[in-house]
């Protein structure tokens, strides 16, 4: 099973699935307002014993489920959480309440993210916040072995089969996307959508109209809760 730093609130039961090399505390600021209207649970897709395989995890996910008495879920996946949100949907779409992605790697296709994060380089710097980097080299210390294989199979595996499974489910299924990610271009997050049967692409903008960037998830909690609480949830429903 995988370890659960976090399990808060009350309620509907919705999974968050957090970005590469980063921490279920990373989340906090978003997980507070979550918690308000449901339960939310963060395990941490990294501290395992051995080799990362995404198998392996897949497994470790679904039996730290049923350990939580968790039959149905809602799932929220950031970054590369998406593709682990993505693999169990298709496994088990009965289990599945409703499906967000966030700027995620579940719309890349093998080689993808790393040409395009090699091709824009300075673009990574704009991640380079605090709080990011914090998590990161936390991350990498504790857990190098597994996020080598993690970062491997990212990078190498395609997950097309996955999101037509889940469009022939008919799983709710909603996308959100910065409007200025230094990481996936939009045109990603629109197939990935288009992919998935998705209910609604969705572009972050801001009342001030700032631009925001690929962790706005935790670096924006307050504005990606209101995308979020936009979309009429069953989890967050009164």
């Amino acid at each position: 099973m995988l370890k659960v730093p976090i399990d808060a609130g009350d309620g509907a039961p919705l999974v968050l699935l957090h970005g590469f090399a980063m921490q279920p505390a990373t989340y906090r600021g978003l997980v507070d307002r979550l918690a308000t209207r449901c339960r939310v649970v963060v395990p941490d897709l990294f501290d395992v014993h051995g080799t990362w395989r995404y198998s392996k995890i897949l497994d470790a996910f679904t039996a730290t489920l049923d350990n939580l008495a968790l039959e149905r879920v809602s799932l929220l996946g950031h970054s590369f959480g998406g593709g682990i949100e993505l693999g169990f949907a298709s496994r088990f779409p009965d289990r599945v309440v409703e499906l967000v992605f966030s700027d995620t790697l579940a719309a890349s296709r093998e080689w993808q993210l790393a040409d395009e994060a090699i091709r824009h380089p300075s673009h990574l710097l704009r991640l380079a916040t605090p709080t990011a980097s914090s998590a990161f080299v936390r991350s990498w210390v504790d857990h190098p072995l597994q996020l080598i294989g993690a970062a491997w199979w990212g990078f190498t595996s395609s997950r097309g089969s996955d999101a037509a499974d889940v469009a022939q489910a008919g799983i709710p299924s909603y996308v959100l996307w910065a409007n200025r990610d230094s990481i996936l271009s939009r045109s990603d997050g629109e197939a990935f959508a288009r992919e998935l049967g998705a209910k609604s692409f969705t572009v972050a903008s801001s009342s001030d109209g700032r631009p925001i960037d690929h962790d706005w998830m935790f670096q924006e909690p307050a504005l990606f809760f209101e995308h979020l609480d936009e979309l009429g949830l069953q989890a967050l429903s009164p």
